[in-house]
């Protein structure tokens, strides 16, 4: 929910309420998200959504909106610590165009981090540039060193 609330209401449902708002999202119909299973157990997550739904990019200096083209945005992943390493984040990333395009979507719009050298996983949270570039997205702008945007025309 981070990405959909501003930094006030995220703040005032940390935890639980923030938890049930978006199960509350995926119980309306309104897919928050992907998931990827190995053997039927969930391993990764990516979000993705029309740029508008997520408030808090409005917010941001360095991820304002390049242009006023309609995109979907690709804001957040997680892959659980044993399916690292393994292009997880790629394959995500391929559904989430898919299912973009699916839905009429364009344009899908991500935020990776891209720094010199190595950083944690926790923040690698918006995915790394290399997956993006590998499922054939081009940076278009960098208001930040290590912080492309970077976009897939359908």
């Amino acid at each position: 929910m981070y990405w959909r609330l501003s930094r006030e209401e995220f703040r005032q449902k940390r935890g639980e309420l923030n938890r049930k708002a978006l199960k509350n999202l995926a119980d309306s119909g309104l897919m928050p998200g992907i998931l990827a299973y190995t053997n039927g157990q969930p391993v990764g997550w990516v979000s993705v959504a029309p740029r508008e739904t997520f408030v808090r990019l409005g917010n941001s200096r360095a991820l304002k909106r390049i242009d006023d083209k309609p995109v979907w945005s690709v804001v957040c992943f997680f892959v659980a610590k044993p399916f690292r390493r393994r292009g997880l984040s790629a394959r995500l990333l391929e559904a989430a165009v898919q299912n973009a395009k699916e839905k009429g979507g364009k344009i899908v719009e991500g935020y990776p981090v891209d720094p010199k050298k190595e950083w944690p996983a926790p923040f690698v949270y918006t995915g790394p540039a290399s997956a993006f570039r590998r499922v054939g997205f081009k940076e278009v702008i960098r208001r930040s060193k290590a912080r492309p945007i970077m976009r897939y025309t359908v």
